[in-house]
């Protein structure tokens, strides 16, 4: 996966328009646009922005979809269902707490919204 392809895919999940991703970033939507279809080289300083958008980090952001860790269900509290794809229990624990930190953002973004 490309880094356009990480952006877009991150974007959307996050439930985010292009408009709203470029209003985010302060620049045009066409000029966002261009980013996710890999038409712009993105300098650091822009993925840096991006990644503080998404509420994390380059490293995070450049490390995005490159292997499956963990499959989960459950509600915010509880993870239910939790099965590993090639990883180590280290790996596994780091997975781990990336989620739970994401979804400590997702219920402030909530209570933001409300």
């Amino acid at each position: 996966m490309n880094v356009s392809d990480k952006i877009r895919f991150m974007r959307q999940l996050k439930g985010w328009s292009q408009e709203q991703m470029a209003e985010k970033l302060e620049m045009s939507p066409n000029g966002y646009a261009n980013i996710e279809r890999g038409i712009t080289d993105v300098q650091i300083s822009r993925l840096e922005q991006i990644a503080d958008a998404f509420w994390t980090s380059i490293n995070e952001l450049m490390n995005f979809g490159e292997k499956s860790i963990l499959y989960y269900c459950g509600d915010n509290n509880t993870i239910t269902n939790l099965q590993t794809l090639n990883a180590s229990p280290e790996s596994l624990t780091v997975e781990l707490q990336k989620h739970q930190i994401l979804l400590q953002h997702k219920d402030k973004e909530i209570k933001y919204l409300k």
